[in-house]
């Protein structure tokens, strides 16, 4: 058993700066997942993650400290604000939806908020892709590499960790997305040699 304040405190010290900055580690026994968060809401800073300490002292610490760290670099690589077309156009929509709301024009304020809400989607995709799944992993292995893995350890502990949360969870087989994870890891871990598709990268 683990007692959850001196290990938050530990984890806390392996996260990278921007973890540190934006990441909540709450301890949530009530939940049947060894580690959660949720998507970040644009309007949100605080990005929470939730551990089960029960579950989560059942992993080897190596297994710990790569699943944190992929938690981690998955919350803070969602970007929603970014110099490119579909953030332009969420702003320009925002903005005219509000002078149309302020001028009385019901069709253009309508017009404007369709147009912040498809570009509001398109972001919404693109931060929940495969490629998405795949960065994130390999982020918290650049991490984990600065923290003392070499990259081939940090890849097995990290598909080691895929594994094990989901025998304990009572998950009988890995999402899709797990499974490319997985082959992912492999790959980098020199465990096979065959790589993810770019094709399905996108999925």
């Amino acid at each position: 058993m683990i007692n959850p304040d001196p290990e938050i405190r530990r984890l806390m010290e392996i996260m990278p700066a921007s973890g540190r900055m934006f990441c909540k580690l709450i301890s949530r026994p009530e939940q049947s997942t060894v580690i959660a968060a949720e998507f970040p809401r644009p309007w949100k800073q605080a990005r929470p993650l939730s551990i089960n300490f029960d579950l989560w002292s059942e992993l080897p610490r190596p297994q710990r400290d790569l699943l944190l760290l992929r938690t981690v670099s998955w919350l803070t690589g969602v970007k929603w604000f970014q110099p490119d077309l579909a953030s332009g156009l969420v702003l320009a929509g925002v903005i005219g939806t509000i002078v149309e709301i302020v001028q009385a024009d019901a069709v253009g304020a309508v017009t404007a908020g369709a147009l912040a809400g498809l570009a509001g989607t398109q972001i919404w995709r693109s931060n929940r892709n495969s490629q998405k799944e795949l960065d994130a992993d390999e982020a918290a292995i650049q991490v984990a590499l600065r923290r003392g893995y070499s990259e081939a350890d940090a890849a097995r502990h990290l598909l080691g960790a895929i594994e094990s949360a989901a025998r304990i969870e009572g998950r009988s087989n890995l999402s899709f997305t797990e499974l490319l994870r997985c082959q992912n890891l492999r790959a980098i871990a020199g465990l096979s040699s065959a790589t993810v598709p770019p094709s399905m990268r996108k999925e």
